[in-house]
């Protein structure tokens, strides 16, 4: 049976991405001075402006502006005329504190292990066989291309490049196992001097090919670059930006649930960040331990309690053993309480930066600690 699966990703001077990196560079800086800090960083841009805003508790003093223009400047966007700059957009910061009715909810108790949940909600947590970092690979395709368009402007190798670009990847399936590279669509901003001609001939030959599996293309696959023709105005001269409106990039390109609830910008007392890293730590050990082909964890919490109020194994009927098993396993062996989830993974140190873009798990965050597969040998000793 031949299927289709479709996943996009973006670049770092991707309107909404460049608040997902300002939100996380803001927890960063603040994490570094004060570990315990309750954050949710909210951020939007738009022609010549950038505005900060949301609840930050912390006793750290740090310069937001001076972030924000940094992050912008490191991204791409140094010209002045463009309609976004890091030097003369405007920036405007709008912080207020947590509410007194939630910190009262996590606050910790006699047993510091035993902080609320900040919220309610719940995560979705993903692993598959179709690549060697147990991603789909369409999201990790979709990835490699983007960080590719990023590089070669970065490094002048196509110097008529611009910070703005995505990238989208089909692949084909046969009987659920990745066959081929079915449709390639590449969008990359750039300079008005660029002749499409010649920008499609680059990036063909200078990212494409080199960023993908030369045997997942053939004769077949469908490429379509810069398909709407010039690509000059972009970034947020062109569209608006907001923190959190790219989830399924950062996550599994929409080949897996997602919960709801945006990652970028808050501190890991947001069940909405541990949670999600918690539960792709569980799918991606019970796939390791070769439990499954597949799997999603499901975790919920309710604000204020300590415990997830439930929790869900689907193995879409590649496990080894029943789903009920891995799930009272999981109820019964780990500890799933927001604090040693914090603590299990270092979530109070400034480790965010480096997957606010090119998503929060895979082969972007392979030395993150969500990502280790130290659970995978106790699991398979136990249930196989």
């Amino acid at each position: 049976m031949k299927t289709y699966f479709t996943s996009e990703s973006v670049t770092r001077g991707h309107p909404d991405k460049i608040c997902d990196q300002i939100a996380d560079r803001i927890l960063d800086e603040i994490l570094i001075y004060d570990p315990d800090a309750h954050v949710a960083c909210e951020v939007t841009c738009t022609t010549d402006q950038v505005h900060i805003f949301g609840e930050i508790t912390t006793t750290a003093r740090v310069d937001y502006e001076e972030i924000a223009r940094q992050v912008i400047r490191e991204i791409g966007y140094t010209e002045q005329g463009r309609g976004f700059d890091a030097d003369t957009c405007k920036i405007y910061v709008n912080l207020h504190e947590q509410s007194p009715d939630i910190a009262k909810c996590v606050i910790r108790k006699q047993d510091e292990l035993d902080m609320g949940a900040g919220d309610q909600g719940m995560m979705f947590g993903f692993a598959c066989r179709d690549t060697e970092c147990f991603m789909p690979l369409p999201i990790e395709l979709a990835h490699a291309l983007t960080k590719r368009l990023e590089q070669v402007r970065k490094t002048g190798d196509l110097p008529y490049l611009l910070p703005d670009g995505k990238a989208q990847v089909t692949v084909q399936y046969r009987n659920g196992i990745p066959a081929r590279v079915a449709a390639i669509v590449l969008s990359c901003q750039h300079r008005e001097e660029a002749k499409t001609e010649t920008l499609r001939n680059d990036v063909l030959n200078r990212v494409i090919y080199p960023a993908l599996p030369e045997e997942l293309i053939d004769d077949d696959t469908q490429i379509f670059i810069n398909p709407g023709g010039r690509f000059v105005i972009g970034g947020p001269a062109a569209d608006s930006g907001l923190t959190g409106r790219k989830t399924i990039v950062d996550t599994y390109g929409g080949f897996s649930r997602f919960g709801g609830g945006a990652l970028s910008g808050k501190d890991a007392s947001k069940v909405d960040r541990s949670g999600a890293y918690m539960a792709r730590y569980l799918a991606k050990n019970i796939v390791a331990a070769g439990l499954a082909d597949k799997c999603e964890v499901q975790l919920s919490y309710a604000i204020g309690l300590t415990e997830p109020i439930s929790v869900m194994v689907d193995t879409f009927g590649t496990g080894k053993v029943s789903d009920e098993e891995l799930c009272n396993y999981i109820i019964h062996n780990i500890d799933l309480r927001p604090a040693v989830i914090i603590r299990k993974f270092g979530l109070n140190n400034p480790i965010f930066s480096k997957v606010s873009c090119y998503g929060h798990f895979g082969s972007n965050a392979i030395n993150m600690p969500w990502e280790r597969v130290d659970l995978a040998e106790t699991l398979r000793r136990n249930l196989s």
